[in-house]
């Protein structure tokens, strides 16, 4: 009996790692860049944070949308399953800050190049071309379109990924894939990206700012007169020409709507409540009249902030502590503790990480991420509606969820 031809169209984490666990079956990979994980190459600044060492209900506390999607693929495929599969195929890791896992070579090109090499020692062919179409009779895929016509295939699985970084091939061709056939696919907007300051002069400010890194920051991202935060965090940020970036804003953004404007809070000293900094401040400005402002508020924050902070507080340059007023050293306080900028959730795809948005994970099988819809029609990956923090879970989810589809798709565990 003939094997089943099965087509994966994406040769980036998610449809590499399908293609390697397909058993039993002709496999034949189809991306339009000339060669295997562009994209995949370039993650984490050409690092690779490849995933996230934490357990699975930690795991998904850091998903955003769509978790419960995630469980079975996640459970039969943990961070720690991702480790010791890398690891199986020679490349050497390494845990650092908040679990996040990195190739110890500290190049993606290592991972790309352990499953590529994977997927050619199990027989996948590759074909340097794009997929134009798809085709599906009577509910159940037939085949796929190319260049030079219809070819036929028993099983189809899209991990085309999603529309962020489009020179990189990415350009939402699974959205129109999956729509063509009747699934639904919800409207894709970028994330994971830089917040840009919307206010000229606060803009201006935050400039002078550029390049600064803080470590150990709290962030509240607000909507509206809501006091409760849409996302809470703590951990690293930096300022930018036009506004803020870091772990911490990246996750801010993902819970930003195209177009509106939010309020970011920063806490620079998330370890002091605001009434105990300020009767600290109270009791540093009498025992240091002779001192200048700026150098005491210095201690706190980078000699940049501080100047700022200041100028928000009403202090002048050349203040010295005995001439600071109690209104003053309180605005101080509350700059340190409470310091606000207006954003806005303009951002352009090329600007973030991942997509939010996709393939509705409702039309979807969670454990064999198989189209309930168009049988023999898998998705996996960033086509899905599912997306994470920073910090390595994107690409778990890549894994996980393609090694689902490749199982399923082969018809073998």
């Amino acid at each position: 009996m003939d094997k089943p031809k099965i087509a994966v169209i994406g040769a980036g984490a998610s449809g590499l790692m399908a293609a390697a666990f397909i058993k039993n079956a002709d496999v034949t990979v189809y991306d339009g860049n000339g060669f295997a994980g562009k994209k995949l190459a370039i993650t984490g600044g050409g690092r690779c944070n490849l995933t996230n060492l934490c357990g699975v209900p930690e795991f998904l506390a850091h998903v955003v949308r769509s978790p419960k999607f995630l469980y079975s693929s996640l459970s039969a495929f943990t961070p720690k399953d991702t480790m010791s599969f890398f690891e199986n195929l020679g490349v050497r890791l390494k845990v650092e800050d908040e679990g996040r896992v990195f190739p110890v070579s500290d190049k993606a090109a290592d991972i790309v190049n352990a499953l590529y090499d994977l997927c050619v020692s199990r027989g996948v062919c590759f074909e340097w071309r794009p997929v134009l179409g798809i085709e599906a009779e009577n509910g159940r895929v037939t085949g796929i379109v190319l260049s030079d016509g219809t070819h036929q295939f028993d099983r189809v699985i899209i991990a085309s990924g999603g529309a962020v970084h489009r020179s990189l091939g990415s350009n939402g061709d699974g959205y129109r894939f999956a729509e063509a056939l009747g699934i639904k696919v919800n409207e894709p907007f970028p994330s994971l990206f830089p917040l840009g300051v919307c206010e000229k002069t606060e803009r201006e400010q935050i400039s002078a700012l550029a390049g600064i890194s803080l470590h150990d920051v709290s962030l509240n991202l607000l909507y509206g007169e809501s006091k409760k935060p849409l996302y809470s965090g703590r951990g690293e940020m930096m300022f930018t020409h036009t506004g803020i970036t870091g772990p911490l804003a990246l996750c801010a953004s993902a819970h930003i709507v195209w177009g509106k404007t939010y309020r970011v809070r920063l806490n620079f000293l998330p370890d002091m409540k605001k009434d105990g900094l300020d009767a600290y401040l109270s009791d540093m400005f009498q025992k240091n009249g002779a001192r200048n402002v700026q150098s005491l508020i210095k201690e706190f924050c980078p000699s940049a902030l501080a100047s700022l902070i200041l100028r928000r507080a009403g202090a002048r340059s050349d203040m010295k502590c005995c001439e600071a007023s109690r209104e003053m050293r309180v605005r101080a306080a509350n700059e340190l503790t409470g310091f606000e900028l207006e954003v806005s959730g303009k951002s352009s795809f090329d600007s973030a990480m991942i997509t939010r948005g996709g393939v509705d994970v409702s039309e979807v099988s969670p454990k064999t991420m198989e189209s309930k819809r168009v049988a023999g029609l898998y998705f996996c990956g960033e086509v899905l509606d599912v997306d994470a923090y920073t910090g390595g879970y994107n690409l778990q989810i890549a894994f996980s969820t393609g090694r689902a589809a490749g199982i399923s798709a082969g018809g073998a565990e």
